[in-house]
């Protein structure tokens, strides 16, 4: 993985977003680094930069570090364990499957998350235990193998509530935890990083924090409702061109 320019942008815009809408960093990145790179080096890639925007968009914000952290950990404690779960299956999943596949079942669902928004259509489920436990461990399956978690924890989330300071922090929390359960999962995959790309990791570490702090003061100014309308049409682009890349690489 060498260093581009065109990261640069990249990770700005998607941090920028993240900081506007509370999330949308990984499904960006992700949908545009995996063609260049491969969906395992592209989600390696993303990894820090990813848990560290996870962590600041959870324990941040009003209410304090200390409440935000342990409010949300005490009060969806099982939707994080079942995440968990699922999380450490998809990211298994990084290790055995032909990652073909796995971009296939990335488009599917960052298209099913874009269009279904666009459309505005939420999906309304019941509200028990038993809708967590089935919605927290897939979410956790689909972040560990694609990344693009929030497209199907969002379901369960919006079904919830509607405040949508609780939506960005409890899901927030189960990004972040799942960013963790990769980081064990592919332990061995990340020692054989070279000291040269950790480098470029943290230095786009460092570049998204910068844009999620400046996407959250414009959060305050900005009409994110057009902005976030704009993400979905561009993650429809990159959801179309990795399916694209995902086909050609079961058929060739």
């Amino acid at each position: 993985m060498k260093f581009e320019l065109w990261l640069i942008p990249l990770f700005l815009i998607a941090s920028l977003l993240h900081g506007i809408a509370g999330m949308g960093f990984p499904l960006i990145t992700i949908g545009a680094l995996s063609g260049v790179y491969g969906l395992t080096s592209a989600i390696v890639l993303v990894l820090v930069p990813t848990a560290v925007l996870n962590l600041i968009a959870w324990v941040g914000g009003s209410g304090g570090v200390w409440r935000n952290a342990t409010f949300y950990l005490k009060k969806y404690w099982l939707l994080v364990v079942v995440s968990i779960l699922g999380s450490a299956l998809g990211a298994y999943l990084l290790l055995v499957v032909n990652s073909a596949y796995l971009m296939l079942a990335l488009a599917v669902v960052v298209l099913w998350y874009a269009t279904t928004s666009l459309m505005g259509k939420k999906i309304v489920l019941p509200n028990a235990t038993t809708s967590l436990v089935v919605i927290g461990f897939v979410a956790g399956v689909v972040g560990g193998a694609t990344n693009a978690m929030s497209s199907v924890l969002l379901m369960y989330l919006r079904s919830m509530t509607d405040d949508k300071d609780t939506i960005i922090k409890v899901g927030n929390l189960c990004y972040f935890v799942n960013k963790l359960v990769q980081a064990i999962i592919l332990k061995e995959v990340l020692l054989e990083v070279p000291a040269q790309t950790w480098t470029m990791i943290i230095a786009l570490t460092v570049l998204s924090v910068v844009g999620i702090v400046i996407g959250a003061k414009l959060g305050k100014r900005l009409p994110s409702d057009k902005f976030r309308t704009l993400i979905l049409w561009v993650l429809i682009g990159l959801g179309i061109k990795v399916g694209w890349q995902g086909v050609q690489g079961v058929w060739l």
